[in-house]
């Protein structure tokens, strides 16, 4: 078990430095210039080629790419003279816009992404196992048609939609709920969860209906298994044949599913957060994509991918966990 962590952390690292080449590389080739933006539209030439080189945009592609790479490690120094500027470890660099280092930005709207991506999850896993195992252990009745059309019509409606209708619904309309505003969960944890009750909402009716449907073929597709048939036959309580032999080995794909969902919500839900107003890592993403602020959709590229990656790592260890039979 531990050769084969190490090797997945082999990967993983692998796999961020391939991220993070492709992304240098594709805004490499794009026409636009950064310094040119930052330097404004009556700039002299002496002015830009010192802005150039303080963003290090005068060393070949090579050099910059490596720069940075080792500057995640080492941290960096950025200019020279009277002008450097030291960016310490990590260092993702700094903001064209506001000349804020990437790295403070995105911890400043980690909390945000995260307490979004957290409660929407717990949200659900509740209610898409729930629905799902209750549609399996009633196959094709009429609870079982009923989860499953309400599934597909949940998973239909888009994210935007279910969220403007959540906002006139029980905001306007009902006003059971505040409108949105990040509140830090150390200041109020009530008022933090009242605020975000409705964008957890907003997200958890579409993914709940997704695991629905994934968990109801999984749980129909093991109770159809040998061994669960001896478990009855043993006579085994009823929960007990459910939960622990049946949905164990159904979690298998719900898992797999629920490491990328996850990994890619920490990032930031760039729908989600723009609709609520909510000052996160999506929104920040949308921004920088705007302007082209280059470092900083470097700096969240990464953070995605790694979240993405250390996700699907800890579902491969869980495999072992929740199914004995992975460990042979």
């Amino acid at each position: 078990m531990i050769l084969y962590t190490l090797r997945r952390l082999a990967g993983v690292i692998g796999v961020l430095v391939a991220v993070a080449a492709v992304t240098f590389l594709i805004f490499y080739v794009l026409p636009s210039d950064p310094a040119a933006a930052a330097c404004g539209k009556s700039c002299s030439a002496e002015r830009l080629s010192a802005i150039r080189a303080h963003m290090g945009l005068d060393q070949p592609l090579w050099r910059q790419f490596w720069d940075f790479l080792s500057g995640i490690f080492t941290g960096r120094t950025l200019g020279s003279g009277h002008y450097a500027l030291r960016c310490h470890v990590p260092c993702l660099g700094y903001s064209y816009e506001n000349s804020e280092a990437v790295w403070d930005l995105l911890m400043n709207r980690l909390p945000v992404s995260a307490s979004l991506a957290l409660g929407a999850a717990v949200l659900w896993l509740v209610l898409g196992l729930s629905a799902g195992v209750a549609a399996a252990l009633r196959k094709d009745t009429l609870t079982d048609r009923v989860l499953m059309v309400g599934a597909v019509g949940a998973a239909s409606l888009p994210v935007y939609f279910t969220s403007m209708m959540l906002i006139y619904g029980l905001i306007r309309v009902a006003g059971l709920l505040p409108y949105p505003s990040y509140v830090p969960f150390g200041d109020d944890p009530a008022r933090w969860a009242s605020n975000l009750l409705l964008p957890w909402l907003a997200l958890a009716v579409l993914y709940a209906a997704m695991y629905a449907r994934q968990s109801r073929s999984s749980m129909i597709e093991a109770m159809a298994e040998p061994y669960i048939r001896t478990a009855r036959a043993k006579g085994l309580p009823r929960r007990t044949v459910v939960v622990k032999h049946g949905l164990r080995t159904g979690m298998t794909p719900i898992l797999t599913l629920f490491g990328m969902d996850l990994g890619g919500l920490l990032a930031g839900a760039v729908i989600t957060e723009s609709i609520f107003g909510l000052p996160g890592i999506g929104q920040l993403f949308y921004g920088a994509l705007s302007s082209g602020d280059q470092p900083v959709i470097l700096g969240v590229t990464l953070l995605a991918a790694t979240f993405i990656v250390v996700a699907n790592l800890a579902v491969d260890l869980l495999y072992a966990v929740v199914d004995p039979r992975v460990r042979l």
